[in-house]
């Protein structure tokens, strides 16, 4: 007897069964197979993140290795975000298809009139955070240990859209710092020219540790801990797109999420890859802080034991919250309504 043929050639089936094995020994659910008869090409998509490549990323590069793009007939081009990179202004002016970006960002973004819809919410856990010196540099004879002390201190913070959650920590905690500008790095803390700087706890938080600044000598106000909570990173198309290719939006929004879900299960097989990147670009990192930095995004993306949210999912009581700090500080022209700005797919009750 004849053998039947396979409807999407050789090739094909031994790269399904390649990726099976691979998603097997990882633990994450199975990626599907190719459907029958699929040879048409992969649909050219980009994607472009909201900074350099790091680690804060990862799971977008894994998915884009295991295939998981390519399973949903995508052929992405992940691109580089970063200080000369607005991913909401090139996701607006239709230079990118898809784009990740801050909740904040996105709700000003949209209150603004950009047409900007979310299709994931994949960090749920907020990682601003301050870090003040114990003895603050202008009264050494002093001790910062509550938020009140950080009242009239000399803090640093980024601009635009990044201020937000502090501004609204400042307010929520009734207290008043003198603002200066932070930029990229907190070199102005380090050289302690200020008594508090802006950290996010993946990032510049561990920073400082390999920079010698022992966890003694510092107080950490982790914002989340203080009633600022604000979802961060997300995936974000236009309105349009997801009208018009409502399916190629779930599919893009569903192998990104198996990519976290593998990147979880393979950490250190991620921080090859992301060290790829980084390598490629020359990038002034190294890989102990990507690992750090792997392992604390990941606990902001996946909900432990006593966490309230639901991965990849955003509810209305998290996005009403999240607009209500924001307009602490903030010249927000209109909170837009939650379900103008969250699909289905994304919305914490529609599963």
């Amino acid at each position: 007897m004849r053998p039947r043929s396979l409807p999407f050639g050789r090739d094909g089936f031994t790269a399904w069964l390649l990726l099976l094995a691979g998603a097997v020994r990882a633990g994450t659910p199975l990626p599907e197979p190719l459907p029958a008869g699929s040879s048409a090409p992969a649909v050219p998509v980009s994607l472009v993140l909201l900074w350099q490549h790091q680690a804060q990323f990862a799971g977008y590069y894994m998915a884009l290795e295991q295939g998981f793009y390519r399973r949903e007939g995508l052929d992405l081009q992940i691109r580089r975000g970063g200080p000369d990179v607005s991913p909401c202004d090139e996701l607006a002016s239709g230079r990118a298809d898809f784009c990740v970006a801050m909740l904040p960002t996105a709700i000003e973004k949209r209150g603004s009139g950009v047409p900007l819809v979310l299709l994931a919410q994949v960090v749920n856990r907020s990682n601003f955070a301050l870090v003040a010196w114990k003895h603050p540099p202008s009264a050494p004879a002093t001790t910062i240990a509550s938020p009140a002390d950080l009242a009239n201190r000399r803090i640093s913070l980024w601009g635009a859209d990044l201020r937000l959650p502090y501004l609204a920590f400042f307010r929520t905690q009734g207290i008043q710092p003198e603002l200066v500008p932070q930029y990229y790095a907190p070199s102005l803390f380090l050289h302690q020219g200020v008594d508090a700087c802006a950290v996010m706890r993946y990032n510049e938080y561990h920073r400082l540790m390999q920079n010698g600044v022992r966890p003694d000598a510092i107080t950490v106000f982790n914002l989340w801990e203080h009633g600022v909570v604000l979802p961060e990173d997300g995936l974000y198309t236009t309105e349009q797109a997801w009208r018009d290719q409502p399916g190629r939006c779930r599919a893009f929004a569903r192998a990104s999420l198996d990519g976290w879900r593998f990147a979880r299960a393979n950490p250190e097989q991620t921080l090859d890859v992301v060290m790829r990147y980084i390598e490629k670009d020359n990038l002034p990192t190294n890989r102990p802080h990507m690992r750090w930095m792997l392992s604390e995004i990941l606990r902001s993306i996946f909900p432990d034991t006593g966490d309230t949210w639901r991965f990849g999912l955003l509810t209305p009581e998290a996005y009403a919250k999240a607009a209500e700090l924001l307009q602490y500080g903030s010249a927000l022209p209109a909170v837009p309504a939650f379900d103008a700005l969250v699909t289905p797919e994304a919305r914490g009750n529609a599963r």
